[in-house]
C-alpha cells in the first residue's frame, strides 16, 4: 500500500487514480498524518497544496513531518510536497514567475524515477515559488522556468518533483509507476 498525503490539492484524486493502477492506496489529510499511518506503507506521496511557502510560517508543517528523516521507505513530494521535503532538509524557498503551463523538463542525472522516460519530456506546472536544492540532495532535472524541477536524496529514496505528474499524461504516469517500482525494492 502507498500512503498518499493530501495536502489540500485539487489534483490529489489524480495521484490516487494513477497509483491505484499498480497497488492499494490509502489517502490521509496532511494534518491527520501520523507515523502509524506510514508504518504499513511501502512508500509515501505528498501532494501539492494551495499554500505559498513564502507567505506562511512553515514551522508547524516541517515539525509535523520531522519523522520522515528516519522513515525507511521511499518518499515522493509533488509541488508543495517537493517544497516541504526540501524545507525539511534545509532548502530555501523563493517567489518566481507564475508557471501554470507545460514545461520541458531536462534530465540532468540518471535516476530510477526516470526509467523509460526520454532525456527531455513535458510536464504540467502549477506554482509560483521554487526551492533551492537542500544539503544531502542532488539536482536531477531542471527546466528553463525552474532550476529545481526534480531532486533526489543522496543516500535515501526521497524524491521531489516541482511539476505535477498526476495530470501530465503518459510520461507522468510512467514517473508514478517508476516510484511504485522503487517502493517494491
Amino acid at each position: 500500500m502507498i500512503l498518499i498525503v493530501d495536502c489540500g490539492s485539487s489534483k490529489t484524486p489524480f495521484i490516487v487514480s494513477a497509483l491505484e493502477e499498480y497497488c492499494d492506496t490509502q489517502c490521509v489529510g496532511f494534518h491527520d498524518l501520523t507515523e502509524e499511518h506510514a508504518a504499513n506503507a511501502i512508500g509515501i506521496v505528498f501532494s501539492g497544496a494551495p499554500l505559498l511557502i513564502t507567505e506562511i510560517d512553515m514551522t508547524k508543517y516541517i515539525e509535523h513531518v520531522q519523522w520522515i528523516k528516519t522513515y525507511k521507505n521511499p518518499v515522493l513530494g509533488i509541488c508543495f510536497g517537493h517544497q516541504l521535503l526540501g524545507l525539511l532538509y534545509g532548502a530555501k524557498g523563493a517567489k518566481m514567475r507564475e508557471d501554470r503551463d507545460w514545461q520541458e523538463i531536462e534530465i540532468i542525472e540518471d535516476s530510477p524515477l526516470f526509467e523509460r522516460l526520454p532525456d527531455c519530456f513535458e510536464m504540467m506546472e502549477d506554482h509560483c515559488e521554487h526551492i533551492s536544492v537542500p544539503p544531502e540532495f542532488q539536482l536531477i532535472a531542471a527546466s528553463d522556468a525552474c532550476i529545481n524541477e526534480c531532486m533526489q536524496h543522496e543516500s535515501k529514496a526521497i524524491f521531489g518533483v516541482q511539476f505535477h505528474p498526476e495530470v501530465s499524461g503518459n510520461y507522468g504516469y510512467i514517473l508514478l509507476e517508476n516510484f511504485y517500482s522503487i517502493c517494491q525494492k
